[in-house]
């Protein structure tokens, strides 16, 4: 009898429980540096990173964008756009007084990347994986690496089978 894959982990997220997580990012950079502006990661970072300008009082905001996740695959990474220059101005042209802000480091291939164009930048996550965890400076929870987050804007009220896979 062949064996039978084991179920994706999945760890859903709610609109609520992320928004607590978001906050408790801000209190964990509250007074960690002189945050000039912020430099998100789109998609997954638009979130997280209003949230953590809100509460600790960042005004200018850029987006760092960037496509690697396709199906949920992490495939080849494409840099859509850097960060402008009134950010590298105000944060300093590596990012000294810059905080970057993302939902999740998962390999680490984005992060490697924004680092290479900011690599002074403060590097802010609301979940972490192992192997990506190294690169940046600040998260909030750390999941498996064989865990897949669905993100309230990913997902809609459904029904949700049990773990077990058993009624």
């Amino acid at each position: 009898m062949a064996s039978v894959p084991p179920p994706e982990k999945a760890f859903p997220v709610s609109w609520d429980q992320f928004h607590r997580d978001a906050r408790a990012l801000a209190w964990r950079l509250a007074g960690q540096g002189d945050f000039q502006g912020i430099a998100c990661i789109t998609r997954g970072g638009l979130v997280p990173a209003a949230i953590v300008a809100r509460e600790i009082g960042i005004r200018l905001i850029d987006t760092f964008c960037v496509a690697s996740y396709h199906d949920k695959q992490q495939g080849k990474l494409q840099v859509l756009k850097g960060v402008s220059d009134a950010l590298t101005e105000a944060g300093g042209s590596a990012g000294e007084n810059v905080l970057i802000v993302d939902d999740l480091v998962d390999t680490g291939a984005t992060a490697r990347v924004v680092r290479s164009y900011l690599p002074k930048a403060h590097f802010a996550t609301v979940y972490a994986k192992p192997q990506g965890r190294p690169l940046v400076d600040t998260f909030v929870t750390e999941v498996s690496q064989d865990t897949w987050i669905y993100f309230p804007w990913d997902t809609g009220l459904a029904f949700q089978p049990p773990i077990s896979g058993r009624d």
